[in-house]
């Protein structure tokens, strides 16, 4: 086991002023963010648990920030390998760094590029998963965050719902997989589009903050080809009712009693 000197100059190779290590509670695994800036949510936990990777597979996760899923999708299954992609470079940094910190070089990748290009990137037919927690609002929903990095991530303004459509059909191998955490008040378009797209949705999860309060998120999984027919899980109830998070919740989180 590492003292707290060698595990102290192993972080400071690889985390730079302002930055942090967050523990990840799997693996023992950690990542590395920036407060106030470029950190993962719960959103991001949540479809680390919901997506499925089978052995021989190779995952992609699009617009992957600092490369949070990818890590969590290593740890949590026994694909074959996992890329990330991310347009913005101070992220994709962070997630190279993250990786080796990891030593999950042989496992885990991150590449710089646009999602509207992916298909051309990799390639056609070149994943068998795709994931992605895409930004959520458009036009003048939501507040304009001033930090740019922040609003890129939660705004549409790199790419589109059907930017992310396109390129995941493009990408994924017949009969491939498509997951994604989303907002339920776009669940409508959501599923029409990924009907369009020929990503058939097959199963969905609503995930509340408290069990008498409406969802706040919606997990979606589709399936490249499929034939029409989905399943709708039990609700997944993030609190108890004195604020707490619930069993299964601590669960996701690797915190279980």
């Amino acid at each position: 086991m590492m003292n707290d000197e060698v595990m102290d100059n192993r972080k400071s190779r690889y985390i730079k002023e302002g930055e942090r290590l967050d523990d990840l509670q799997i693996k023992g695994y950690g990542i590395i963010q920036t407060p106030g800036k470029f950190c993962f949510g719960m959103d991001a936990v949540l479809l680390s648990s919901f997506a499925k990777i089978k052995k021989q597979e190779r995952a992609l996760d699009l617009g992957t920030g600092t490369g949070i899923l990818p890590i969590l999708l290593e740890a949590k299954n026994e694909g074959e390998h996992y890329t990330g992609l991310e347009i913005q470079k101070e992220s994709v940094d962070m997630a190279r760094r993250s990786i080796e910190y990891n030593g999950l070089e042989d496992k885990v990748d991150v590449e710089a590029g646009d999602i509207r290009n992916a298909s051309g990137l990799f390639g056609a037919a070149s994943f068998q998963v795709v994931t992605v927690n895409p930004p959520y609002m458009i036009g003048k929903h939501g507040l304009k965050n001033e930090n740019e990095a922040l609003y890129i991530a939660r705004h549409e303004v790199l790419c589109t719902l059907d930017d992310v459509l396109r390129e995941s059909a493009r990408l994924l191998t017949p009969k491939g997989r498509f997951y994604m955490v989303h907002r339920p008040f776009r669940l409508p378009e959501i599923l029409a589009k990924m009907s369009a797209y020929r990503i058939e949705p097959k199963r969905m999860r609503l995930v509340h903050p408290y069990v008498d309060k409406e969802p706040n998120m919606v997990l979606v999984e589709g399936l490249r080809g499929g034939n029409p027919r989905m399943k709708v899980e039990p609700p997944l109830v993030v609190y108890e009712k004195d604020g707490r998070y619930t069993e299964e919740l601590l669960g996701i989180y690797g915190m279980r009693q």
